[in-house]
Order: structure tokens, then C-alpha cells, then sequence
């Protein structure tokens, strides 16, 4: 039997052992998910040794940059936001394993935005400068559109804080995209701290959370006309791309 699983501590909420186990049942594939709660990225090689079916994991908080030391090799387009979340392991003759990283938040991503973009899409607001925010970032590149950070403080050059957040930027870059856990439930009475009154309907609202369905980022852009699409596709999508990475 084939195993696969997820790392990350904690692990209270794991999407990803009740798809891909509900998967496996549904298709009649030979496999298994489990999660490895590990409190130290240096336990993450006992988990590849103690796991010789061991074929593919998946990467949450807080592994997705420290696990990258371990890996053998990374894809382009995961060196360049430098997080991990899949990771393919390949089993070698005499016992050896090569673990190669790729990201697909980044893939699952680009599909559930990409639909939605008009020809006025052409810069982004991206709210947060956590690991999310790296592969947002990185998508929307590959899509042709340029983004800036926004914080709460100013850490770099190509970042803004929500006080700089001006009429003319806001009408100039009419995607935003929410990476931060502001508003995700049981806090669903918060939002990112942006002005909503210049929100318009030539602008695309894209909230990574998915729980509650309806953040109140997304309810306050859809008052003023905005288009609106919560995380829940993004993430379909990329367990998606996981497994076909894992099957390449």
C-alpha cells in the first residue's frame, strides 16, 4: 500500500487526510493518508526513514521554508518563492531517497484566479507578506500582472502599509487579494484593514480564506460591486496538483 501524508504542528485542522483518504476510498486506490505532527523539522527524516512506502507529503506551518535544507531539489517556479508544500519522493536503488519540493498553492492558485481576469486587471494589492503572499506574489507574475505588498509596518521597498492605501492607488490596482487570517472564523466580524469605500466594481476581491464562505472582506467588496471569490477552489486545486506531482 502506497502512503502519503501531511507535516506540520500542529495539525488540528487538516484538509487535505479527508480528501485524499475520501479519494483513495471513492476510486479504489491502494493508499493511505496519515498526518506527522512533528514539533521539530529535524524529525523530518525519521519520517522518511521510518516510511518506506512513504510516496509524496504535503507541508504546512511552520515547515514550508525550514524544510527546504532537507530537500535534494526544488522546481522553478518554488526556488524563486522559496516555500514548499509538496514534496515528491523518489525512491532510488540501494536505499536511497531523493525529495524533490514544488509548491502548488501556486498552481491552484493562477487556475481559480485566472478566470476572472478582465483587460483592467493589471496590478494587485496582495494583503499579508506571509508564505501565501510568496506564491500569490509568483502567479501573478506568470500571469503578467504586477503586485505590490501591503503590512501593517514597512519592511521593503515594494510594500505599502494600509495607511499609504490612497484613492489613486486603489483605483490603479484593482485586484486584491487577502493572504492574512483576518476574518477567518472564529474572528469572522474582522476584516484587512483597507478602504472599502473606494472599492469599486472594476475591482476583483480574492479572499484565500474559505471559512466562514463569505468572509467580511469579501461582503464588504461585494457592497460596493466588486467581484468576490473565496480560497476553497484554490485549495481543490491544489491538492490537485499535488497528486498529479506525486504521479509524474
Amino acid at each position: 500500500m502506497e502512503k502519503y501524508g501531511l507535516i506540520g504542528y500542529p495539525l488540528r485542522h487538516s484538509f487535505s487526510i479527508g480528501y485524499f483518504n475520501e479519494k483513495f476510498k471513492s476510486e479504489g486506490i491502494d493508499a493511505e493518508y496519515v498526518n506527522f505532527e512533528i514539533p521539530s523539522i529535524n524529525n523530518f527524516m525519521e519520517v522518511i526513514e521510518e516510511n518506506p512506502n512513504l510516496c509524496g507529503l504535503n507541508v504546512t506551518i511552520p515547515y514550508k521554508e525550514q524544510v527546504i535544507p532537507f530537500l535534494d531539489e526544488l522546481d522553478r517556479d518554488t526556488a524563486k518563492i522559496g516555500a514548499v508544500n509538496v514534496i515528491k519522493i523518489i525512491r532510488q536503488p540501494k536505499g536511497k531517497v531523493k525529495l524533490v519540493g514544488y509548491n502548488s498553492d501556486i498552481i491552484g492558485f493562477t487556475q481559480s484566479i485566472q478566470p476572472l481576469l478582465q483587460p483592467h486587471h493589471k496590478k494587485a494589492l496582495i494583503l499579508g507578506t506571509g508564505g501565501a503572499s510568496k506564491a500569490v506574489y509568483h502567479g501573478l507574475k506568470n500571469l503578467g500582472i504586477e503586485s505590490v505588498f501591503v503590512s501593517r509596518t514597512h519592511k521593503a521597498d515594494n510594500m505599502l502599509t494600509y495607511e499609504e492605501l490612497t484613492p489613486e492607488i486603489m483605483a490603479e490596482h484593482t485586484i486584491i487579494v487577502n493572504t492574512t487570517p483576518v476574518g477567518m472564523f472564529p474572528k469572522v466580524d474582522f476584516c484587512p484593514n483597507i478602504p472599502y469605500n473606494l472599492v469599486t466594481p472594476n475591482h476583483l476581491l480574492y479572499d484565500l480564506l474559505y471559512n466562514p464562505n463569505v468572509t467580511l472582506f469579501m461582503k464588504k467588496g461585494e457592497a460596493q460591486g466588486a467581484v468576490v471569490k473565496n480560497g476553497l477552489e484554490m485549495l481543490l486545486l491544489q491538492a490537485f496538483a499535488a497528486w498529479e506531482i506525486w504521479h509524474k
